[in-house]
C-alpha cells in the first residue's frame, strides 16, 4: 500500500491537472441519480486532500474541482427532472428504483427547498434529491439558492478534514522522531487509512444492504 501511495504521489506531481479532473469527475459524478450510489466521490475528495499540505495539489484548486463537479452534476440532474417532471420518475433506470425515488419524494416533501441542502450531506439520497425537485416542480431560482450554499459547504467539508489532518502531522512529526521525513511517513498513512476506512464502511454499508441501491426485483 505505501509504494502504491507513493507511486500516486510522485504521479500526481507531474500530472497534477489529472487530479483536479479526478476531483471534478468524482463530485460530479455522485450527484447522477443511481451512479452516485455506488461512487465512492467522497474518499477519493478525501484522499487527494491530503496532497494539498506538501504542494502536489492546491487548495484552491481542489475546492474549485470539487465546487464545480457537484454544481454541473447536480444542475444537469435538477434540469432534467425539471424538464420532464414526474415522467422521468417511471422511465429506466429511475422506475427500477421506486424505494429509493419514495424516500426521495417523502424527504423533499418533509423538507421542502432545505431537502435539497440537507441531501448534500446524505448519501445515497443525495443523487436522487436535486432529479426529484425538478420532477416535483421546485423553481429553478429556488433550487440553486439552497443547492448553491450547501455545496459551499459540502466541499471544504469534505477537502479541509484531509488538508488539516497531514498539516498536523508534518508539522508535529517531529515530536514522533520523524524529522523532515515526516512527510514521507504520514501522508501515505493518511490517503491509505482513507481508502482503507472507505472501503470498510461501503462494505458494511453494503452487507447490511444501506450501501448500495438494489433495483426492484420484479
Amino acid at each position: 500500500m505505501t509504494s502504491f501511495i507513493d507511486s500516486l504521489v510522485t504521479f500526481v506531481s507531474a500530472n497534477a491537472w489529472l487530479a483536479y479532473l479526478t476531483l471534478f469527475l468524482a463530485a460530479l459524478l455522485e450527484a447522477v441519480p443511481v451512479v452516485g450510489s455506488v461512487i465512492p466521490g467522497s474518499t477519493i475528495i478525501l484522499a487527494l486532500s491530503a496532497l494539498v499540505p506538501g504542494g502536489e495539489l492546491q487548495l484552491a484548486g481542489v475546492l474549485a474541482a470539487a465546487v464545480a463537479g457537484a454544481v454541473l452534476g447536480d444542475g444537469s440532474a435538477f434540469w432534467i427532472g425539471h424538464r420532464s417532471q414526474r415522467e422521468i420518475l417511471s422511465t429506466w433506470p429511475m422506475a427500477n428504483y421506486p424505494r429509493v425515488i419514495a424516500q426521495s419524494e417523502a424527504f423533499f416533501h418533509r423538507w421542502g427547498a432545505l431537502a435539497v441542502f440537507f441531501a448534500r450531506f446524505v448519501p445515497p439520497i443525495r443523487a436522487f434529491v436535486p432529479i426529484t425537485a425538478g420532477s416535483l416542480g421546485m423553481p429553478p431560482l429556488r433550487f440553486y439558492a439552497v443547492n448553491i450554499p450547501a455545496i459551499l459547504l459540502w466541499a471544504p467539508a469534505h477537502v479541509l478534514p484531509g488538508v488539516l489532518a497531514v498539516s498536523l502531522l508534518e508539522r508535529y512529526g517531529h515530536l514522533a522522531g520523524l524529522g523532515s521525513h515526516a512527510k514521507h511517513y504520514w501522508m501515505p498513512l493518511v490517503i491509505g487509512g482513507a481508502l482503507i476506512t472507505a472501503l470498510a464502511v461501503w462494505t458494511i454499508r453494503r452487507r447490511n444492504g444501506g450501501g448500495v441501491i438494489e433495483p426492484a426485483r420484479k
